[in-house]
């Protein structure tokens, strides 16, 4: 247990480290619904903010347009939130499906639910499957598609004896492969160029969707699920030391595997379906927070969720001040920042995965 009980470069400071996330969360949700195309001063946000959340309490409404008011709250904390969630979904995902398959390179979409998703999407968009389910058409259709693969792969997995990390990997690429293949097919037959540039856009991921509407679900599946796996550290650690050293403690490591593979599925599939495949959020968060933090999943969980609510926060302020009156897909914003972050860690020396 040598390389786990390492505490990354933070060492005893843990703990004000996570104080000062949290304070920089809540600085950075206030300057985000303070920005766009109508320009709120970041007290005024302050006051706004502070006065619905402490039901008058806190925080004065004199002076403060009422129009102000209701840019905020209709349409840019929706968004904020939705930030806030799927950072922390992605973030949790990653770092959860890095110990189930043991391998530095998993993220949320390893066992091809982005894929899968896509195609439930594509489907959706381009045949009009969705339109039996209103608003809430493609978000049904991604989800359905997310599900189905992560079955598939779970299935394919256990044939033949347990499911194993390696048999995961190999058959989530396989069922990925196939469902991009077939959302290829039904992009190339369709007749619908509008529908087409839709599934592209929706392909890059996007928190322009986001309303009050869908936050309860999507914050009960990613709330629920953050709070299942803050108290699966141990598990989560054992899978590291992998399958041989779990057989001496008395761990099944995979009735483990399957259990965390369909939540993790189930958490992602939900993210996918509202604001599409947001790409090296699940990827690299997880590895800054192993430098910084440590191996330790007691330490790295709680430290992961809020680092991936920051970053996606950023992530989409960047979206939407880069290109005046322009909002960006979130996804390429999110690449552009995590490929030289990963290229660094790379050949940073020092950094292993595990420790």
């Amino acid at each position: 247990m040598q390389r786990l009980e390492s505490r990354g470069i933070t060492g005893c400071f843990y703990y004000p480290i996570i104080l000062l996330l949290l304070f920089l969360i809540a600085v950075s949700a206030v300057y985000s619904v303070s920005i766009g195309q109508v320009h709120i001063p970041f007290g005024q946000s302050m006051n706004i903010l502070l006065h619905a959340l402490t039901n008058g309490k806190l925080g004065s409404l004199h002076g403060i347009q009422e129009s102000n008011s209701n840019i905020i709250f209709q349409i840019r904390m929706p968004r904020v939130i939705f930030a806030l969630l799927i950072g922390m979904g992605l973030s949790l995902c990653g770092a959860v499906m890095q110990a189930t398959v043991q391998n530095p390179l998993a993220d949320p979409y390893i066992i091809g639910i982005s894929s899968g998703a896509s195609l439930g999407a594509t489907i959706a968009i381009l045949i009009g499957f969705g339109s039996f389910f209103a608003n809430f058409g493609v978000a049904f259709g991604a989800f359905a598609g997310a599900a189905v693969t992560s079955a598939a792969v779970l299935l394919l997995s256990s044939i033949g004896g347990r499911a194993t990390s390696v048999k995961l990997i190999l058959s989530g690429v396989v069922i990925g492969a196939f469902c991009s293949s077939f959302s290829d097919l039904v992009i190339y037959f369709a007749n619908n160029a509008e529908g087409v540039q839709q599934v592209a856009f929706w392909s890059m991921g996007s928190l322009a969707p986001s309303s009050w509407e869908k936050i309860p679900i999507l914050a009960a599946v990613v709330l629920l699920g953050c709070v299942f796996f803050l108290f699966q550290h141990r598990v989560l650690n054992t899978m590291l030391l992998g399958d041989e050293s779990a057989v001496t403690l008395g761990i099944n490591l995979s009735i483990f595997r399957k259990i965390y593979m369909v939540l993790a599925a189930l958490i992602t599939g939900t993210m996918v379906a509202y604001a599409g495949t947001i790409g090296f959020v699940g990827l690299i968060v997880p590895h800054i927070c192993r430098g910084l933090f440590g191996a330790d999943h007691k330490r790295l969980i709680p430290a992961t969720l809020l680092i991936g609510s920051l970053f996606m926060i950023w992530a989409d302020i960047l979206s939407r001040i880069l290109i005046h009156n322009v909002d960006l897909p979130i996804g390429i914003i999110t690449s552009v920042i995590g490929s030289p972050l990963f290229i660094y860690m790379i050949v940073k020396k020092g950094y292993k995965f595990g420790g």
